[in-house]
């Protein structure tokens, strides 16, 4: 019986926290503590807020690639944060230095949710795509079958560097929730082949397609870094536009059969500074 050998160290890529490919992600969720607020000195409070206006900065030298903050409605949170960076200690750097701030006793985190971004194995490649529109009826002689070919060639290193190294759209919505795919003895996603689970996240990303323009989504893993599998960040030109892609795409199959859905989060975009004055700091 021949047994399995073990690569080298010559063979082995050297240890690193960085990611190979991809960025890793934290969304970070505050409420005010009222009575440690009102502890702080007025000389405080102006330290402690020049502080976290500095420390949420996305322009200053040493900030996470990626870093938004928002005003939070609801009880869960007053106000959070996102951010996105090769090193996942630059991004926790964040909280650290938020946490030893002049206003670090007065903001509570109440919830956290850490991820990496990644390109799902349910984005066709270029041979996907083709065989995809075959099955459809398409020819491969006909113009159209090239065309479309040729323009999905020509999107896909676009939507990919899009996922793994995403832009934060200067937006005003921002939502984000966790979820999961079911794991039930009726409806398993993790039982079904690859095929199943392929046309039915082709028919979710069908439903998303129509919101291009009002809606920009971010899809996040944390199978392995926290208690869900995905998070879900939807940003949006107006209110209703959450509402509206969060109903439609919940009939598609793969969200109405086998979706389980965690705490959502809306938030409405602002400047450190912004923030700060909504929360009457």
């Amino acid at each position: 019986m021949n047994r399995p050998t073990m690569p080298s160290a010559q063979e082995l890529p050297d240890p690193t926290r960085l990611m190979s490919d991809g960025w890793h992600c934290l969304h970070l969720y505050y409420r005010i503590n009222q009575s440690a607020l009102k502890a702080l000195t007025s000389s405080e409070l102006e330290t402690g807020r020049q502080e976290v206006a500095e420390i949420l900065n996305s322009e200053r030298d040493d900030a996470p690639a990626r870093l938004q903050c928002f005003a939070v409605t609801g009880h869960r949170a007053d106000w959070g944060l996102m951010a996105m960076d090769p090193d996942p200690l630059k991004i926790d750097a964040v909280a650290q230095a938020i946490r030893s701030s002049a206003l670090g006793a007065a903001f509570e985190a109440t919830y956290s949710f850490v991820s990496i971004s990644e390109v799902s194995e349910y984005v066709p490649t270029l041979e996907q795509y083709a065989e995809r529109l075959k099955r459809d009826g398409a020819s491969p002689e006909d113009p159209s079958f090239r065309a479309k070919v040729g323009a999905y060639e020509k999107r896909l290193p676009m939507m990919n560097q899009q996922r793994l190294y995403p832009d934060f759209p200067a937006w005003p919505i921002i939502c984000f929730y966790p979820m999961n795919k079911a794991r039930h003895p009726q409806a398993n996603w993790f039982m079904e082949p690859f095929s199943s689970r392929s046309d039915m996240m082709s028919e979710h990303a069908t439903s998303g397609i129509k919101f291009a323009g009002k809606v920009s989504q971010l899809i996040t893993a944390s199978t392995g870094y926290d208690d869900w599998e995905w998070g879900v960040t939807l940003w949006g030109r107006a209110p209703e536009y959450i509402k509206d892609i969060v109903y439609t795409m919940r009939f598609d199959t793969a969200s109405a059969k086998y979706a389980e859905f965690g705490p959502f989060y809306i938030g409405y975009i602002m400047s450190p500074a912004d923030v700060l004055s909504h929360l009457r700091i």
